[in-house]
């Protein structure tokens, strides 16, 4: 028996079960298009799950959300502990809009008691889940994280970088963590590898402090307007 023979039946079953799934992606792109399109100007804050509320860092992110719906924004999560509960609880407290993008996940990840509970999405797909924090974001608030936090950072710089999407405010908050990346963004992909251009090094801006994000947000938008962003 040929290995096309021995496995031709199990390559088949796979073949029709990716059919199926694509009415599931479509299901979770329209029901995440249906309501994130309802919620009005919205930032997104990122960071791990795996911080503690006694951490300053999460005592930024809460402070930042406060912030940001002072301004007239609403705030996005992806929904879970650590840096999006202190997002989500932030806005709670400030009496605005407190979204939460969850993703089933085997570890870390449940629904925090901040959400507004209309507001309160699931994903199965990451994929998806990104294509809604880039869509309906006027910005990224990015906090000291993990490898998820890299991802949507890198994707949304890349995104912007190819012109697939408009330009947003894409704020590091932490120089003492994100110092190291961005010299090593300077000096190996810009200086020594010319793997990125020069402009390429305005996309994003370091900050310490809730008062330096807010400045950027709101420089940034006396200049362009607020919309969906593709």
């Amino acid at each position: 028996m040929s290995f096309k023979q021995k496995h031709s039946k199990a390559w088949n079953e796979i073949k029709t079960n990716d059919s199926w799934a694509l009415f599931k992606i479509m299901g979770e792109f329209v029901h995440g298009y249906e309501r994130m399109s309802q919620i009005g100007p919205c930032v997104s804050i990122f960071g791990s799950a795996r911080t503690k509320p006694e951490d300053k860092y999460y005592q930024i992110a809460c402070e930042v959300a406060e912030k940001i719906v002072d301004h007239g924004y609403g705030v996005i999560t992806g929904g879970g502990p650590g840096i999006m509960e202190a997002g989500n609880k932030g806005a709670n407290i400030a009496g605005g809009t407190s979204v939460g993008l969850n993703i089933d996940l085997p570890f870390e990840q449940f629904d925090n008691k901040y959400i507004d509970h209309d507001k309160n999405l699931n994903f199965d797909y990451f994929f998806v889940r990104k294509v809604m924090f880039v869509k309906y974001s006027q910005g990224f608030v990015v906090m000291p994280g993990g490898f998820g936090t890299l991802d949507e950072l890198f994707e949304a710089i890349t995104l912007i970088q190819t012109h697939k999407i408009d330009k947003f405010p894409i704020i590091l908050v932490g120089t003492e963590f994100w110092g190291g990346l961005f010299e090593w963004v300077k000096n190996v992909l810009l200086d020594k590898f010319s793997n990125i251009s020069p402009e390429d090094l305005d996309l994003i801006q370091l900050v310490d402090t809730p008062e330096e994000v807010l400045e950027i947000l709101d420089n940034f938008y006396t200049k362009y307007n607020l919309s969906p962003n593709f």
